[in-house]
């Protein structure tokens, strides 16, 4: 973990990934996804549920939507590398810090386009995203 990256998290074991080939794919990994955070988060879920997907070429991408229906991405500085990648198929520019906001009806295309980068993913909860309150 990152000094940038202040995480309570519990530890859940991290997974292997298996490349999603098709929206179909994307769509039944999102439904076991949702599911398992569920039954974690119980009937009080909170905010730093989500998931973590370590990059095969160094780094970690935080994932987790907020009440809105938005994703907030918090993206290790190891992981800075991905940036062109979040850039091109969320079509948000990099933000100032680490930590993105992305509308969430391109949460499909964004685990499409991250797919072939992952190489494991994990549950997370109570992950503190490193965002500046004003």
């Amino acid at each position: 973990m990152t000094l940038n990256a202040i995480s309570t998290e519990k530890n859940y074991p991290d997974l292997p990934w298996i490349s999603l080939e098709s929206v179909n794919d994307v769509e039944a990994w999102l439904d076991l996804y949702d599911r398992e955070l569920q039954q974690l988060a119980g009937k009080n879920p909170q905010a730093g549920y989500g998931v973590c997907f370590t990059l095969l070429h160094g780094g970690e991408v935080y994932l987790h939507t907020n009440s809105d229906g938005d994703i907030l991405l918090d993206v290790t500085p190891d992981a800075a590398w991905v940036t062109p990648v979040l850039t091109a198929v969320t079509q948000v520019s990099p933000p100032r810090g680490q930590i993105w906001l992305v509308p969430g009806q391109v949460l499909m295309q964004l685990i499409l386009g991250l797919n072939s980068l992952i190489a494991t993913s994990r549950l997370v909860v109570q992950h503190e995203y490193r965002i500046v309150k004003r």
